[in-house]
């Protein structure tokens, strides 16, 4: 039985992207069900599927798992095959480390840079806070894809859970003219270059909802 991810707006959503990405990229079968948030009803409607009300939301034979780290989790487990970590040890702590200071920080970014898809301007009021969680952010791609560049194209060479866990930031970093540098700019154009993130984006665009606190700008 294919798994069924519950998502919210491509366009909005970030967290939603990132298992929808890692399955899309590494092939696995999967249904999916799209709830958009902040509609009539939106809250009754996931509610089914999950307490926490959140997206996403992963459902697997008798398995529930929400949050995206932790349905990220679920699928490296479930697929070991798959190589979903990188495979030795000491690059897979370092990313793990890097998907869970992504997962549980960056809060400058996520406040004042919300994910929109549609959005295209150059974003001009970088305060003390938002530039030194840029400046980190920038930190950790330079990291890996100095350390890891010739394996690949991705934060460990092949693309792996760390690069999903990231992959909304590159969309915001785009949406918002975000001045990175060259290495972490090659970064953002491999990921916008996978096949996944084009079809995502496609479709963000093609959604009618509007969100007006994620409008930006």
């Amino acid at each position: 039985m294919n798994p069924t991810l519950i998502i919210g707006n491509k366009n909005y959503s970030s967290w939603s992207l990132r298992p929808w990405v890692l399955l899309k990229v590494f092939d696995v079968p999967f249904e999916e069900i799209r709830i958009p948030l902040y509609l009539p009803g939106w809250k009754e409607k996931l509610m089914i599927y999950t307490p926490a009300c959140k997206v996403p939301v992963l459902k697997h034979n008798d398995v529930t798992s929400w949050d995206s780290l932790a349905i990220c989790e679920y699928l490296a487990d479930h697929y070991p095959n798959l190589d979903l970590w990188p495979k030795d040890v000491m690059s897979k702590a370092h990313a793990r480390s890097i998907s869970n200071e992504m997962h549980s920080g960056f809060f400058e970014i996520r406040n004042l840079l919300p994910m929109n898809c549609r959005l295209k301007t150059k974003y001009d009021q970088i305060t003390p806070e938002l530039q030194e969680d840029i400046r980190r952010l920038i930190e950790i791609w330079r990291d890996c894809r100095t350390r890891f560049s010739s394996d690949g194209d991705f934060l460990f060479g092949p693309f792996s859970i760390a690069d999903a866990m990231y992959a909304p930031v590159v969309l915001r970093f785009s949406s918002y003219g975000i001045d990175v540098g060259d290495i972490a700019r090659d970064y953002m154009e491999n990921i916008l270059e996978l096949d996944a993130m084009k079809k995502w984006i496609t479709a963000a665009k093609e959604e009618k909802e509007i969100i007006d606190s994620y409008e930006g700008e």
